[in-house]
């Protein structure tokens, strides 16, 4: 498959995503918009918004060499954490259901934590690439970046974004696993990190009653396990085809987030197996698609980098789905480009036209780069990373 093949079906399928959002997102909101806010397409006007402007970064994305967000990866990810250490401040950051997470400005919402998570990617992939040579270092090599995504991901916590947290941490570990960090230090990170997951969410009173109801949630059906048995109704009453666009019955204030973290259990409901089986193969699809951009990348920041940018978007893909399954304990991730929220929507561009960007790179383009084996996973040709006489 060449190169321009992938770069064109990652549009396709973002684009198919982003059409199947919107017509979730009116499909689900119509009825809560037109007694909340007086306008039936309230949420849809202001998705198709934040969905213009995604387009406009992501035109301009695309088009610059994703080289050239190498040397500004440092100041990008400090510009980040700042804006997760002002979100925090009264006044500044706006505070909703108990968390504070967001700037509002003209009526609209931006969160922070979306957009460093990509920053993460991009320091983590520049820093990793250039640290090869000490990669098997504790001190040198996996101490630095390690430390680099739990801070941040501890910023992200604080607010609390618990969900959020650990997907900045899971990318993170990866991006150290595939850039050649000794397994030995990153299997030493389980005993470590778990008791103190354990405690975060044992310690924390919805934390805990959200584990309680997903292991039974008909142990308390009209309160911690409302969300969750909602979702699993709305996704069984669709059968192999759906009740019909707008008919799933949950969304008429049964099912609460039903634009956000369960739009897909209203998909189910509406178009059926049929539908929840069309967003589950365009994610699987992408997920290949970004795989093999990383596998044909010019170099090992390039393979970094489209891997990280892959897995995050996929990651809360699947995290959002498998909640509204109720396979996962309730999370509040978006499904990106169908759920509805601009930050998500916005950065999830941004992401997919760098993705687009490496994508348009062949390897004869960029100079040869030492490479570890681990990432050849991803490469037919391992060879061309390696200087001629190394």
């Amino acid at each position: 498959m060449r190169i321009n093949y992938l770069k064109t079906l990652v549009i396709l399928i973002t684009a198919a995503l982003l059409g199947v959002g919107f017509l979730m997102i009116y499909s689900s909101s119509t009825v809560y918009a037109r007694d909340n806010r007086g306008d039936s397409y309230f949420f849809l006007k202001r998705q198709l918004i934040w969905a213009a402007v995604g387009l406009a970064v992501f035109g301009l994305i695309r088009r610059i060499d994703y080289h050239r967000w190498r040397p500004k990866s440092r100041l990008l990810i400090s510009a980040g954490a700042l804006l997760l250490l002002l979100v925090l401040l009264p006044g500044v950051g706006r505070s909703a259901w108990g968390a504070r997470r967001w700037f509002s400005v003209a009526g609209f919402s931006f969160q922070p934590s979306e957009l460093v998570k990509y920053l993460l990617i991009l320091y983590l992939a520049d820093l990793l690439a250039r640290h090869q040579e000490v990669i098997d270092s504790f001190r040198s090599g996996f101490l630095p970046p390690l430390a680099v995504t739990i801070f941040l991901a501890g910023l992200v916590l604080i607010q609390p974004d618990m969900g959020s947290a650990l997907s900045i941490a899971f990318v993170g570990i990866m991006m150290l696993f595939l850039a050649g960090a000794r397994l030995s230090h990153l299997f030493l990170l389980i005993p470590l990190s778990l008791p103190a997951v354990v405690a975060l969410i044992l310690k924390v009173g919805y934390r805990k009653q959200r584990i309680l109801a997903f292991i039974n949630p008909w142990a308390d059906p009209r309160g911690a396990g409302f969300q969750i048995i909602q979702s699993l109704i709305a996704l069984g009453s669709g059968g192999p085809t759906g009740l019909g666009l707008g008919a799933s019955r949950q969304k008429l204030f049964y099912l609460p987030a039903a634009t956000t973290d369960f739009i897909f259990s209203i998909l189910g409901g509406g178009r059926g197996i049929i539908g929840k089986g069309l967003v589950l193969g365009l994610v699987a699809a992408f997920l290949v698609v970004g795989f093999l951009i990383a596998r044909r990348a010019p170099d090992l920041y390039g393979s970094l980098l489209a891997f990280g940018i892959t897995s995050m978007l996929v990651l809360q893909a699947l995290v959002n789905m498998g909640v509204s399954c109720g396979l996962l304990p309730t999370k509040g991730l978006p499904l990106p480009f169908v759920s509805y929220g601009g930050s998500n929507l916005l950065v999830s561009f941004a992401a997919v036209g760098l993705l687009v960007n490496i994508a348009s790179h062949r390897p004869e383009e960029c100079p040869a780069r030492r490479r570890k084996k681990r990432i050849d996973i991803f490469d037919n040709n391992p060879t061309r990373f390696v200087q001629p006489g190394a």
